[in-house]
């Protein structure tokens, strides 16, 4: 019986393995022709989606995944790359605001506040990039984030009919982002899991027409 039992272990790890692997994989392959490292060559587009992050870590000094991502999405701006930026992420309670914490960063970086859109509802990657075509009607995007976390947005894009491009913000030492590169694998097994199951983001709502901002425009999620 014991023997029975460690097979069925071992055959199980195996096959939660595997399928690690190929979640990882597919998505280094499937998107690595549409990653940008320079600004000069990457192709313009109207917004940009900056993918929200929190701007301090638990120990109180400044997230450079944070720091190196606003700088990104500031210098496409200024090159002339994207027109708009929307800004989505977790807006979980009202101590804990992402969108509005880049905006401010944003616009001491010199982006216009007129040019900035926020999405409340980006709790995760998938709703931040389901959410720029079903809600702020974006069929082509340049999604703003460090390369690990471009490439899962790029393939959510790809199966969800998004034509998108990414800007890499710059990277963060291994030692620094060991932790976040380590949930990476795992969170590209939950997103094959969400296509597989059909999963849509926790909030939807009406359409924002991008084009018409003449103001900062907060987006309030929905249900």
């Amino acid at each position: 019986m014991k023997t029975k039992y460690s097979s069925v272990f071992y055959f199980l790890c195996f096959y939660l393995g595997f399928f690690i692997l190929i979640s990882y994989k597919i998505v280094e392959v499937s998107t690595k022709t549409r990653l940008y490292d320079d600004i000069e060559t990457i192709p313009s587009n109207k917004v940009g989606l900056l993918l929200g992050t929190s701007k301090y870590l638990k120990n109180g000094t400044v997230n450079l995944y944070y720091k190196y991502r606003i700088e990104a999405a500031a210098a496409l701006y200024k090159a002339g790359k994207i027109e708009y930026i929307l800004i989505s992420g977790d807006n979980g309670t009202k101590a804990y605001n992402e969108p509005i914490t880049m905006q401010e960063d944003l616009i001491k970086e010199g982006v216009p506040p007129e040019c900035i859109c926020l999405d409340y509802a980006g709790f995760r990657t998938f709703d931040s990039v389901v959410r720029s075509k079903a809600i702020f009607g974006q069929d082509s995007i340049t999604i703003i984030s460090q390369p690990f976390h471009n490439k899962r947005a790029l393939f959510i894009a790809k199966y969800k009919d998004i034509d998108a491009i990414a800007y890499n913000a710059q990277k963060v030492s291994t030692k620094y982002g060991f932790k976040t590169n380590l949930r990476e694998v795992f969170a590209r097994c939950k997103m094959v899991l969400d296509f597989l199951l059909g999963t849509q983001p926790k909030f939807l709502g009406e359409k924002i027409i991008i084009d018409e901002l003449t103001q900062p425009t907060n987006v309030q999620a929905t249900n």
